[in-house]
């Protein structure tokens, strides 16, 4: 086995900066109360720190340094007032600041979960089928909450912004060399972020891949952990996650390598401002072109931006991240598998099925997967209540033919129709309620067993108990809690038999008026099989199509439609269809011979 392929090409076109722009605009714009409730808060913190510079650099001219004789008690205490005053208003800033600013992260958090969740939910089967779980997985969590980073500091970001006007304009009219000295770290930081994002954007999206390709190693070694003990491929497993590991390691190193010199140049920066101010300020002192307190107030203002520097330098270290991350989620939304769907898009076209047991007619479908093509200008027709088996070999297209009635998958050719509507008309949420689908192979929750047969649905105990009974559940009693017993995942501790039992009995619960059962009874006991089809006939007033290779439940058909290589090829009763059709005569023997053995 090999590694899942990724996607490891950095998306191109627009720079990375403006990419990001379109992501925090966007933001912006879905979450704009709680990130006004943010910006407030960081323009409240710069504003008073502003302030409180100016009232210390007055303090230390008026109460300290030019103050010939002991300053009055209440000066002082004005002094120490508003300077409290300001540390307060700085505090509240930040408390709004960080308060509103997690909301609005979280929140749009959110609405990734939730769109990528819809989308998931809307697609048809053929987009999981060419999809790996891991990869879907890795969209939903590590990339959902990656691109909503970057809002976290965007608020102090865009706050620090108006911190560094106001502090140019207060040094501006302090001193102008003294402005120039600050403005001289801010080309310097432009230069460094471009060099940064430039060499993090590849990485970043290599890495964001490899988390899929991880997650889908890891998901297939869970899921397929059954196989791998019984064949003995735990080193084989460990060795595909090695390497894929590996891969994530290699760009993430690449990644801290670039941080690593990229973050010291931003905390080096605002010290080497105050250095340079320091010396160039005393000589200002000493010249006479500004007093102490100026430079105290000018120092403090540096020391004030330091941290705001620090984090506009995390939003440019996230900011390609969560681009990147952001881009691959939008390439996941705009994914069109509209040629896939069953349903029209148009609610105003859907139509209602009729009551009772439905017809169903298939008019010249045919299907392919890829290049491949399973099923050639099918064509058969279905009378209310009929009970028809569908025979044939494996590979056949059965299976295929069972998800093209259900409305899962769309036919490339042809058309169905149920109770006379095109499929493709039928309203979904009618369609659900009316044609029920049970596989081969089962799935269940791992949940209790009333949840796997209910599905959250208020299903009244007599309904539960009409169900069970045709399925055959009995063993049901015999678990430890009952219909409250947990399966474990997947059905894992029930068995194949029973799992299928579970599953036809929640298919009965929903009454449904189209049945499809697909070789849904291969892992029951004969004996049993023949009530479960007894009770199927007697109990319940529908359409069935059956999937079969044992002759007991072709016999209760009603007819037979045989299946060959894509087509059909005999449609009639199985007495009639074992005297005139030769192929068919055969594989029903090799059927008999089969459980004979």
């Amino acid at each position: 086995m090999t590694s899942p392929t990724t996607d490891l090409d950095a998306p191109e076109g627009r720079t990375v900066l403006r990419r990001g722009v379109t992501l925090l605009v966007e933001m912006i714009r879905t979450n704009p109360w709680p990130f006004a409730g943010a910006l407030t808060g960081s323009l409240v913190f710069s504003g008073a720190s502003v302030a409180g510079a100016i009232v210390l650099g007055r303090v230390v001219d008026d109460l300290i340094v030019g103050q010939t004789e002991t300053p009055t008690t209440r000066a002082a205490i004005l002094a120490g007032a508003v300077i409290i005053a300001m540390s307060t208003a700085r505090a509240g800033g930040v408390i709004a600041r960080r308060y509103f600013g997690i909301m609005a992260t979280r929140r749009m958090q959110m609405e990734w979960f939730d769109r990528l969740s819809d989308h998931y939910l809307d697609q048809p089967l053929r987009f999981f089928h060419t999809q790996p779980t891991g990869k879907l997985l890795a969209h939903a969590d590590n990339d959902a909450e990656r691109s909503s980073f970057v809002m976290q500091p965007l608020p102090l970001s865009l706050g620090a912004l108006v911190l560094l006007v106001f502090a140019s304009i207060n040094l501006a009219v302090l001193d102008p060399l003294l402005l120039a000295i600050g403005l001289m770290l801010f080309p310097t930081l432009i230069v460094m972020n471009r060099l940064y994002t430039t060499r993090v954007e590849g990485p970043s999206a290599r890495a964001q891949a490899h988390v899929g390709a991880v997650s889908s190693v890891a998901h297939e070694s869970f899921e397929g952990a059954l196989v791998v003990k019984l064949l003995g491929l735990e080193q084989q497993e460990s060795e595909r996650l090695r390497v894929a590991s590996d891969d994530l390691r290699r760009e993430r190193l690449v990644i801290g390598r670039l941080r690593a010199a990229f973050e010291p140049g931003l905390d080096t920066l605002p010290v080497l401002g105050t250095i340079a101010l320091l010396a160039v300020g005393a000589s200002r002192v000493d010249s006479g072109a500004i007093t102490t307190g100026d430079l105290v107030q000018a120092m403090t203002l540096f020391g004030i931006l330091a941290f705001p520097m620090r984090v506009v330098g995390f939003l440019l270290e996230e900011l390609p991240r969560s681009v990147v991350s952001r881009d691959r989620i939008v390439d996941v939304l705009d994914t069109d598998h509209a040629d896939d769907a069953v349903l029209v898009a148009d609610a105003a076209s859907r139509r209602r099925l009729p009551d009772g047991p439905l017809a169903l007619t298939v008019e010249g479908i045919s299907f392919a997967y890829g290049p491949e093509r399973v099923l050639h200008d099918v064509a058969f027709d279905v009378a209310p209540g009929e009970i028809v088996a569908v025979v044939g070999s494996t590979g056949s297209g059965k299976s295929t033919l069972c998800t093209l009635l259900a409305g899962l998958a769309r036919p490339t050719s042809g058309e169905i129709r149920l109770g006379g509507v095109p499929l493709r008309n039928v309203d979904p949420t009618d369609l659900r309620d009316a044609v029920s689908l049970v596989f081969q192979e089962t799935f269940l929750f791992a949940d209790t067993v009333r949840e796997n047969l209910t599905m959250g649905s208020d299903i009244g105990p007599d309904a539960l108990a009409w169900a069970m009974d045709i399925a055959q559940t009995d063993f049901i009693h015999e678990l430890a809690e009952g219909l409250d017993t947990v399966v474990g995942e997947r059905g894992v501790t029930l068995s194949g038999g029973q799992r299928q039992r579970v599953a036809l009995a929640r298919a009965m619960i929903r009454h449904p008026r189209l049945l499809l059962l697909d070789d849904a009874t291969s892992a029951i006991d004969p004996v049993v099989e023949q009530r479960i089809l007894d009770g199927l006939r007697s109990e319940l007033d529908t359409t069935t199509i059956v999937v079969a290779h044992r002759v007991a439940t072709i016999r209760l058909a009603d007819r037979v439609i045989f299946v060959d290589d894509g087509r059909v090829v005999a449609d009639g009763a199985h007495p009639e269809l074992l005297a005139t059709n030769e192929s068919y005569a055969a594989l029903v023997r090799a059927y008999e011979q089969d459980e004979i053995s």
